[in-house]
């Protein structure tokens, strides 16, 4: 096997509110969309995004009332200070702002319209090398 591209898939109850969000602020362009529905891309080494409306029938009946809960979408990149700053000056609420921790990870978190949380990671060197 050999896999060719990753997706993940958001069950939610706007997709034009999150295909908006996606975007406008996040630099995807939609592939596909129907009614209840929007596969979206980059050109980088994101994770192509497909977004269902939660109750439809395409699911399988136990997974259509499920919404996209617990789960942080990552994005790994670099520039991730000016990103946070660019993200802000567009409005979008940035839900906890750009930190440190201790073994190098530096981070932030926005949420997408339907509460879909969304964090950036750039890895520093850590504050404590005997972490």
């Amino acid at each position: 096997m050999q896999i060719t591209a990753s997706t993940v898939s958001l069950t939610v109850d706007d997709v034009a509110a999150s295909q908006r969000f996606f975007t406008s602020h996040l630099g995807y362009v939609e592939q596909a969309a129907a009614d209840g529905f929007a596969s979206l891309t980059r050109d980088d080494a994101a994770v192509d995004i497909v977004l269902l409306a939660r109750g439809i029938e395409v699911l399988p009946a136990d997974q259509r009332d499920q919404h996209a809960s617990g789960l942080i979408l990552a994005f790994t990149s670099t520039g991730i200070e000016d990103e946070e700053k660019r993200l802000r000056a567009e409005g979008v609420d940035i839900t906890m702002p750009l930190r440190e921790e201790p073994w190098g990870e530096r981070l932030f978190q926005i949420k997408d319209p339907n509460g879909v949380v969304i964090q950036f990671v750039e890895w520093a060197t850590p504050s404590d090398p005997a972490s």
